[in-house]
């Protein structure tokens, strides 16, 4: 495969992600940062994806209404997903937390 035709472009625009998807991008993963703010960051990888990437940003973007409306679905569903794993694992260590220092504080007593 020729580099040149390969890429990985980490964005954070939805629609950015679901035109580049419906164009041929698949999904390599989700990161979510919390700093205050959650900040969502899709990472795709595909060919020619800079060269859809300058069509989307520069307005020359065309395409069918449908596959855009299903990569959009596909994009939310798992960032859906994502998050509601995230906050089960935030969960998760809070309950185990808890547990831990209510059972110590039973022990001590």
């Amino acid at each position: 495969m020729n580099a040149n035709l390969s890429a990985t472009l980490e964005i954070t625009d939805i629609y950015r992600g679901a035109y580049l998807m419906a164009k041929g991008a698949i999904i390599d993963g989700i990161k979510i940062k919390n700093n205050g703010r959650q900040m969502v960051t899709f990472l795709l990888k595909g060919e020619g994806l800079e060269k859809l990437d300058f069509e989307y940003r520069s307005g020359r973007a065309l395409i069918n209404p449908l596959n855009l409306r299903e990569a959009l679905n596909h994009l939310r569903d798992i960032l859906h997903k994502k998050i509601n794993e995230e906050k089960e694992k935030e969960y998760k260590g809070r309950y185990n937390n808890e547990k831990r220092t209510n059972s110590i504080y039973q022990v001590c007593n």
